[in-house]
């Protein structure tokens, strides 16, 4: 089974309207990309996976329009995301599963997470505290860690930094999910993108924590930062702990696919160490769902 940990919800049922088509060229170093997008050209892009774990990013409270291209800027779904990931989900049963997110800022917090998981169905959570501009360490942070380790929910993090203006890169440190893991024990942990460029932390965090993993997202684009980290991942030897996901719409599965197996193309002809080629189709193939609790 090939399981994609990490994608985002399409903003549309339908095609995308005339005139609201909107591109990013700075994700990105070698393509530009849909900033939104219909469910056909979500589900089109996925079906070379079995399954598909999707979610959206919630917002502060009073940001009505916002994206992690930065606030205000015409994206991400800015009012009901969970709901709309929900409605996704249960349109395609079979293969999509999908994550609540949630702003620590919500006076409503507790509330939605539970409306979330219980009645919507929702089975893990998304968080990017650089994106949603909060504090990972503040108690109402730590009381969306508490209600997920009480509920066996997985948690998501962006991990590693970004060029948003507005998104501050310490929020994103990978050394924070050693904190947050340190606290509580049995949360299961995803920390996206290894972590870049900070793969070395990601992977010491890794390696400490039973229940901390993390994904191969928004990596193969820039191939040193793969190659490095993925020889980071096997020096260490936490391989067997890196989950497969595209990031898309920044990616597609079948280019992430095509970038792992390529990983050692940029040692060709040099001494340098491989990653070794077994290993990179275990990542591809990993069973993500059973490491997280989700089947």
């Amino acid at each position: 089974m090939i399981v994609d940990i990490h994608t985002h919800t399409p903003q549309f049922r339908d095609k995308v309207p005339e005139g609201l088509r909107k591109l990013n060229s700075t994700w990105r170093p070698d393509a530009v990309r849909p900033v939104n997008y219909s469910w056909n050209e979500y589900l089109d892009s996925q079906s070379i996976v079995d399954k598909s774990v999707v979610f959206g990013i919630a917002w502060e409270p009073g940001e009505r329009v916002g994206s992690a291209a930065g606030p205000r800027d015409v994206g991400d779904v800015a009012e009901g995301v969970n709901d709309c990931t929900a409605t996704f989900v249960k349109a395609y049963p079979d293969q999509l599963i999908g994550f609540m997110s949630a702003h620590p800022y919500d006076i409503a917090l507790m509330d939605e997470m539970e409306r979330s998981r219980v009645d919507l169905g929702l089975r893990g959570v998304k968080l990017g505290a650089n994106y949603q501009s909060f504090d990972p360490l503040e108690a109402r942070a730590l009381a969306i860690y508490a209600y997920a380790e009480k509920h066996g929910l997985p948690i998501l993090f962006h991990n590693g930094t970004s060029a948003v203006k507005t998104a501050p890169i310490a929020a994103a440190h990978p050394l924070i999910v050693d904190e947050i893991a340190s606290r509580y024990p049995d949360l299961k942990i995803v920390m996206a993108h290894m972590g870049h460029p900070w793969t070395v932390d990601t992977v010491v965090v890794v390696r400490k924590h039973a229940n901390v993993f993390t994904d191969i997202s928004g990596l193969f684009y820039r191939p040193f930062t793969a190659y490095e980290a993925l020889i980071k991942a096997t020096e260490w030897g936490v391989l067997d702990k890196v989950l497969f996901g595209s990031d898309f719409p920044i990616a597609t599965p079948a280019e992430t696919m095509a970038g792992l197996r390529g990983v050692n193309a940029i040692v060709e002809g040099t001494r340098m160490p491989r990653v070794p080629e077994d290993k990179i189709e275990d990542i591809i193939h990993r069973d993500s769902l059973s490491l997280l609790g989700l089947i």
